[in-house]
């Protein structure tokens, strides 16, 4: 305990009301100063005797316990810390300084590790609540051991210089250095084959030009060559509707902390701008209203019919412009707009000379090149004019045996077909029958609807970047009409047609990876009768090997724990997928360089300083200094002595007494009384 005096002023009416009076003294005395000019020194000594009795003067003694000044240490332990020798030479730094400050008796010490909070590291709000619960006049000071990347530095650091002074040990090489690589703009979505634009720019110490690789969706990548240091802007097509992933990479530099920031994604979200389809019905017959009805009732459909009445070969005396019928426009169709349509369908189209050969060879190109090909097959396809004896051969799923089958038959789903994304929901159904088709084998594709002897009936494959699907009847308008019970007619067209546009969620060959926080699941579907093992490459280019778990008809799944923020990949069976966990720029690996520059302003405000250490034994001594001295040198960081204290007892002795300071008080004016009267 330490005895300690002290004087206090405690006023008997308050000090407002104290300083109040006291005015109307010193107005008063002088108004009888200018008016009158006796007495005024005795009058004086007695308005100062009753203002210092109202103030209530009294000597204090106190018994005071003294108090320790409290200290705190953050140790930054984020992912950033991995790096080289940083975690080393933090974990020396923070041992020998907690040793040195818990053997001080005038020191409260209070620590706190600070691991990857969010996507950045969050020094500051950790020292905020370390010291909530603080008085002001305690703190000593913080000592912050960290890299320098600290990403919740406040706008106003007025709010944490109380909390000083604070001083950053920055721990790693200063000279290390990285390439990385970082999103400048990425736009929300977009329209389905359209250009989207992203800003790119890749930081490298060597300057110069950078390659660099992109791909969509996990599929082919592209690549490039920009400048080091400054943005450029990539244009990519965008794939399908919903989200697509695109990853940006370049290749490991010749320097590098990590290859973590060398990679980045962006989501973008696509939409269609309606889909345009082109029907072509070979000759009247009682599916085509069937087939125009559906497609028009979609409002997102943009439909161009046309149905051949009259071929060229058949003469007819009629003059053209008397006649209702129009010209087919092949070339319009076929050479100038082909590409502009999104689906092509051939509903019992036979070769009659109205599309040429060469035509339908850029059908099959279209096809290779992305497009979407339907074919509904009548009863042409098994003879001569067959689509089957065209350039479109190399791309049907089944071809005829030029034989139809006139009989009832009854569609089932094949073993592919229950597990096919068109079809799947359709498992267990039983509908209509139909009561032709044309018998074909299937060569290439998946078989997805057969008739009872296995004969195929609906098939679908893929062809270079784009799809066909084919059905080998006639007849499936009986099911929009509900004969013999109907069928899910308008269903599975929708469904083909989705397919055929290569809507995600009905790929039948799919892998996906969703990120959850702390744990990455991954998702397949595939029509093989088991799964090929999952590898998942973590955003440290580390790898998992989850094992699947069946959850049905050729769909698996499985789940790993994860830790670190940024971008996954999975590979299984030659299918690729990739999710982000987190943000797709994770601020923990933006910037790695071991750096003061951006504490130096909090330090400097708050009146401590920035030590650079390389090594673990460069650590600067620490000292005790004075409230208002210099808390910082060449080679030493000061923690203030505040002097706080408990007061544990304390006695009071008025100066002043009541009855003693009435007497003065009347003296004086008897003296000025008396001095008047003269």
């Amino acid at each position: 305990m330490i005895e300690a005096s002290r004087l206090s002023f405690d006023p008997l009416i308050g000090w407002p009301l104290f300083w109040g009076l006291a005015a109307l003294f010193v107005i008063a005395l002088l108004i009888y100063i200018i008016a009158f000019r006796k007495a005024w020194l005795t009058r004086t000594l007695a308005a100062a005797f009753g203002l210092f009795a109202l103030a209530n003067p009294a000597i204090i003694e106190e018994e005071r316990e003294p108090l320790p000044s409290v200290a705190a240490i953050v140790v930054d332990r984020s992912d950033s810390m991995d790096f080289g020798a940083r975690e080393e030479i933090a974990t020396a730094a923070y041992a020998s300084l907690q040793s040195e400050l818990e053997a001080n008796p005038s020191i409260d010490l209070r620590v706190v590790e600070v691991e990857t909070q969010g996507d950045g590291t969050r020094l500051i709000g950790a020292l905020e609540g370390l010291m909530a619960d603080v008085p002001r006049d305690r703190i000593a000071g913080a000592i912050l051991i960290t890299d320098g990347q600290v990403h919740d530095l406040p706008t106003d650091l007025s709010r944490v210089r109380e909390l000083g002074p604070i001083h950053a040990l920055i721990t790693g090489d200063p000279d290390a250095s990285d390439r990385r690589i970082t999103l400048v703009e990425t736009p929300n979505f977009d329209i389905v084959g359209d250009e989207a634009e992203f800003v790119i720019r890749i930081d490298d110490p060597e300057g110069g030009t950078v390659p660099l690789t992109y791909a969509m969706n996990g599929g082919r990548s592209q690549a490039r060559y920009v400048e080091a240091g400054e943005d450029t802007s990539i244009f990519i097509e965008v794939e399908r509707r919903g989200d697509n992933i695109i990853v940006f990479e370049t290749p490991e530099g010749p320097q590098e902390l990590t290859l973590a920031n060398n990679r980045t994604a962006a989501t973008i979200s696509g939409v269609r701008d309606g889909l345009r389809v082109l029907l072509v019905t070979g000759r009247p017959n009682a599916s085509g209203r069937v087939w125009r009805d559906l497609l028009k009732s979609d409002p997102s459909v943009d439909l161009v019919h046309f149905t051949i009445l009259r071929p060229p070969y058949k003469r007819d005396v009629t003059p053209l412009e008397e006649m209702a019928l129009i010209a087919f426009p092949t070339e319009e169709l076929f050479e100038e707009k082909l590409d502009g349509f999104d689906l092509i369908i051939f509903d019992q189209y036979e070769r009659r000379g109205v599309i040429t050969m060469g035509y339908l060879a850029d059908v099959a190109r279209y096809v290779d090149e992305g497009g979407a090909l339907l074919v509904v097959a009548g009863e042409s396809f098994a003879g001569p004019a067959s689509l089957a004896r065209t350039p479109l051969a190399g791309i049907l799923p089944a071809l005829p045996t030029g034989e139809i089958i006139n009989t009832d038959v009854m569609p089932t789903l094949s073993p592919e077909g229950m597990r096919h994304t068109i079809t799947e929901d359709f498992t267990g159904r039983t509908w209509g029958k139909w009561l032709r088709y044309i018998q074909a084998r299937s060569d290439t594709g998946d078989v997805l609807m057969r008739t009872e002897d296995g004969a195929p009936l609906f098939a679908v494959d893929r062809v270079g970047d784009g799809r066909v699907a084919q059905l080998l009847s006639d007849q499936i308008w009986l099911w929009a009409r509900g004969y013999d019970g109907g069928g899910p007619f308008s269903d599975l067209i929708r469904r083909s047609v989705h397919w055929l546009m290569k809507e995600p969620e009905l790929d039948e060959r799919q892998l996906q990876l969703i990120a959850q926080g702390d744990t990455v699941r991954a998702n397949l579907r595939t029509l093989a009768d088991r799964a090929a093992p999952l590898i998942i490459e973590t955003p440290d280019g580390s790898f998992l090997e989850p094992a699947w778990r069946v959850d049905g008809p050729g769909t698996y799944s499985a789940e790993v724990p994860v830790d670190q923020l940024g971008l996954y990949r999975a590979q299984s069976g030659g299918l690729d997928a990739v999710a982000l966990n987190g943000p797709a720029n994770p601020k923990e690996f933006a910037a790695l360089e071991a750096t003061g520059e951006v504490l130096q302003p909090l330090t400097t405000l708050s009146g401590g300083s920035v030590f650079g250490l390389e090594r673990p034994d460069q650590r600067p001594d620490v000292r005790m200094v004075a409230r208002r001295a210099d808390a910082s040198g060449n080679n030493w960081l000061g923690l203030r002595e505040r002097g706080a204290y408990a007061v544990r007892s304390s006695t009071s002795l008025p100066l002043l007494p009541g009855i003693f300071a009435i007497g003065l008080i009347l003296l004086a004016l008897l003296f000025a009384w008396r001095r008047e009267g003269r």
